[in-house]
């Protein structure tokens, strides 16, 4: 595939992506609170999109400029990166890299300096805030996330996303690797800052890393965090549910449903489950994911060997 039609390519999925996030994100919020009329749901993205497009961007006192704009680029463009390795369908392929799984996680390990980045830029206290609570929540999730996302690995013999789906042809690894899917979820949220994980967004913060902006830039990161979002459920239903494996369905709608399966799981449990402290959210990396992945990788290879 040529750069110009890879980027194309990237450029629509990934839009088309974030608007249906937006949707689901309306509709799963709309049923919590009571309220009827889900048809609104198409719309009220827009609508809001366009609310913040006519809104002035803020000014903090003596900010980094080019760091503070540069930072939802940046987060953007690792969501764009962790998309190019994923396989769309049977030798559909944006970038066909060897070692697709590392290209992933080299990325997804990255958000945390798009994060920290933005909110260090705004020289201003809540953002420096949100900022240091994104480090020290990468790095409790960082870990379990790299250990369950290198085992999908094992059955493969191979690094390469498509032969890991190839590998799935029999059985899903998230039948082979019970405990793989979930804690790839929970680390997959921290890493995408997503609730019940907006930890460095987080309200308690006044919006964290994002409380100083407002209108085009605030769209902008947030349609930049969306995006990492759609990344670590699309690389969910290739390593853990077979990609675009299955019967009667073109592998291309295969693997959209399974992606847009696991982006309504994502975005269901930012309404129903509640926020953690920090601390919590730390101790939950540290003291149970981790031990759960080190579980996972050593009955993993001991299947496979």
């Amino acid at each position: 595939m040529s750069p110009a039609w890879a980027v194309a390519l990237v450029g629509v999925l990934l839009m088309v992506s974030v608007y249906l996030v937006a949707v689901m994100e309306t509709i799963f919020g709309l049923r919590v609170s009571g309220v009827r009329g889900y048809g609104r749901a198409w719309a009220l993205p827009m609508s809001r999109a366009a609310l913040l497009l006519s809104q002035r961007r803020s000014v903090t006192e003596r900010p980094d400029a080019q760091a503070w704009a540069l930072a939802p680029a940046l987060l953007g463009g690792l969501g764009a990166v962790a998309l190019t390795a994923i396989p769309l369908a049977a030798g559909v392929e944006v970038a066909d890299v060897d070692a697709g799984i590392v290209l992933f996680g080299a990325a997804l390990v990255q958000v945390m300096v798009a994060v920290f980045l933005h909110g260090w830029a705004a020289n201003s206290l809540f953002p420096v805030l949100g900022a240091f609570r994104m480090a020290a929540l990468a790095l409790s999730v960082s870990i379990p996330f790299s250990l369950v996302v290198i085992t999908t690995a094992l059955p493969a013999e191979s690094l390469s996303v498509g032969l890991i789906i190839s590998s799935q042809e029999s059985l899903w690894n998230v039948v082979r690797q019970p405990l793989g899917l979930p804690i790839y979820l929970i680390t997959g949220l921290g890493f995408s800052f997503w609730a019940p994980l907006q930890l460095p967004d987080a309200r308690d913060l006044s919006g964290g890393t994002s409380a100083e902006v407002s209108g085009a830039a605030l769209l902008v990161w947030r349609v930049a965090r969306a995006s990492i979002l759609v990344a670590v459920a699309a690389m969910g239903a290739a390593a853990f549910l077979g990609g675009y494996l299955g019967p009667w369905l073109p592998g291309w709608l295969w693997m959209a449903v399974k992606t847009f399966g696991l982006l309504a799981i994502l975005v269901w449990s930012g309404h129903r489950i509640a926020r953690p402290r920090m601390e919590t959210a730390v101790k939950l990396g540290w003291t149970v994911l981790l031990p759960l992945a080190l579980v996972d990788v050593f009955v993993s290879g001991a299947l496979t060997l």
